[in-house]
């Protein structure tokens, strides 16, 4: 019996005897958290220690990700307190197009809220936002003004796949984590491309013009990313320079996430909360899994999606339409099996299903079961 991720409560399946259950190796167990960040804080990469690079009363924006990131946002922000114990601060929640998020799953230290500015980012309201100007791709770089005023910006998040924008973190902190909403669904059509793929950074349009926009920014930055291992805990840390230090920290994350297998004629693929908290944050597992899916196959998404589906419009058209059927080969079908209602299902470009067990019993040939879906580089022998 496997119990998949799926929500609040696992999903049993029995995969029998045909199915293959594909899980990346196991690490050795994480090291202490704050000594993991200290250290990287202690090694910057091309860039000068994080305590050099301010003055006492200098004014440091930090941005930390919202509630569908699960981070170690405490241990982040208390590093970064040790190294600047002067400083002004202002706390800055990377959204995106989410909308402001809710602060209790953030588990943000009150020591340091008392003193600090928040800004909870809603990138659809444009009152506190600033026009940079436009990347080589046409992307405005419309960015929250707390990064502008501020003398540094530290930039945190936790390094893993991302399935067109090669990994989370880097330059994503600031945009499109601060960025206008319509800015942001402008770099996001760049998901078409070849090139935006999952554990690709150089040569990803979507990437390159996220760091085009963020070159934009005259403030100058420092990064500190966890890398995530597909256990879902940080085992590393890196900081420094926002493009030469995220690419070491990814350069680490492709071997630890990269498994290979051949494609199947079904694949059962989920993964576990906040990834399967609404069909709009599960659209990550199908694009994970869609390598490994065969001609005119079935990719069951096993998510319960407690929070919806989402927007509809922007799931159905700017989600799967464009981000997750062009990944798929032709003839594939997608199947979902939550706790929505079927009708809600079917206003979606997946078809509902009652059951993974009835899929996998139905299915003659040798079935794909991928529990942590949208945490592994898949790809096809």
């Amino acid at each position: 019996m496997v119990e998949l991720p799926y929500g609040r409560v696992p999903y049993p399946l029995d995969p029998g005897p045909r199915a293959r259950v594909l899980a990346a190796p196991e690490l050795p167990p994480p090291p202490d958290l704050a000594t993991v960040i200290d250290a990287a804080l202690a090694a910057p990469i091309d860039s000068p220690p994080l305590a050099t690079r301010v003055r006492p009363g200098d004014r440091v924006t930090v941005i930390v990700s919202d509630a569908t990131r699960s981070e170690p946002r405490r241990h982040f922000l208390a590093a970064i307190a040790r190294q600047l114990p002067t400083v002004q601060w202002t706390i800055a929640i990377a959204t995106g197009t989410h909308g402001p998020s809710p602060l209790a799953p953030l588990d943000l230290p009150m020591n340091l809220l008392r003193g600090a500015t928040l800004v909870n980012h809603d990138g659809h309201a444009p009152d506190e936002l600033v026009d940079l100007g436009a990347t080589p791709h046409g992307t405005r770089m419309c960015v929250h003004r707390a990064v502008l005023d501020a003398d540094l910006v530290v930039a945190t998040g936790c390094i893993v796949p991302h399935y067109f924008a090669g990994y989370g973190a880097g330059a994503k902190a600031i945009f499109p984590g601060l960025g206008a909403a319509a800015a942001i669904r402008h770099n996001h059509r760049l998901k078409q491309a070849p090139g935006a793929r999952a554990g690709l950074v150089d040569g990803n349009p979507c990437r390159e013009d996220l760091e085009a926009a963020v070159a934009l920014l005259p403030t100058p930055i420092f990064l500190l990313n966890g890398v995530i291992a597909p256990d879902g805990v940080v085992h590393a840390a890196v900081a420094g320079d926002l493009r030469t230090a995220f690419r070491a920290g990814a350069r680490l994350a492709e071997s630890w996430y990269r498994v290979c297998a051949p494609r199947s004629g079904l694949i059962v693929a989920s993964d576990a909360l906040p990834v399967t908290a609404s069909l709009y944050q599960a659209a990550k597992i199908a694009a994970a899994a869609a390598p490994l899916v065969d001609d005119g196959g079935t990719l069951a998404i096993v998510a319960e999606c407690p929070d919806g589906i989402g927007p509809l419009d922007v799931v159905n058209d700017a989600i799967f339409r464009i981000g997750v059927l062009p990944r798929l080969p032709p003839g594939a079908s997608l199947v979902l099996v939550s706790g929505l209602p079927a009708d809600e299902v079917r206003a979606t470009l997946l078809r509902p299903a009652a059951s993974a067990q009835a899929l996998l019993d139905a299915y003659p040939g040798d079935a794909l079961i991928i529990p942590r879906a949208s945490k592994l580089l898949l790809t096809p022998t």
